[in-house]
């Protein structure tokens, strides 16, 4: 199965959060599984760390690096992932995650969230 990991999936991965769910957790560890993070996760990660909140601190440059360490593949995006926003319903106010739902309809990996 191929994977798209939400952002916040992605950062409670990166943690070792106990706030990553074990289903996911799971599926993330099972080998036969592709697991994509998404240029769009990082940055929706660069913008809200630029804020400089208190509660939202990471560091980017070794997230970047980690990301390959886990086994995690880059999802770049693509003209037609930007194009694919425009026949998304209006459901979702979030560019970014408009843009992974796109990529998730596109490429088909499953995209992994814990939204509802």
């Amino acid at each position: 199965m191929r994977l798209l990991l939400d952002t916040h999936l992605l950062l409670w991965a990166a943690a070792s959060s106990k706030r990553l769910p074990r289903e996911a957790r799971e599926l993330m560890e099972d080998d036969s599984n592709d697991v994509y993070y998404s240029a769009a996760s990082i940055w929706e990660i660069a913008i809200k760390s630029s804020l400089r909140r208190k509660d939202f601190r990471i560091d980017l440059p070794q997230l970047l690096a980690m990301l390959p360490e886990m086994g995690l593949v880059e999802l770049p995006i693509t003209a037609a992932h930007a194009a694919g926003v425009t026949g998304l319903p209006a459901i979702h106010r979030d560019p970014c995650d408009c843009l992974l739902i796109a990529q998730s309809i596109a490429k088909p990996p499953t995209l992994l969230t814990n939204d509802a």
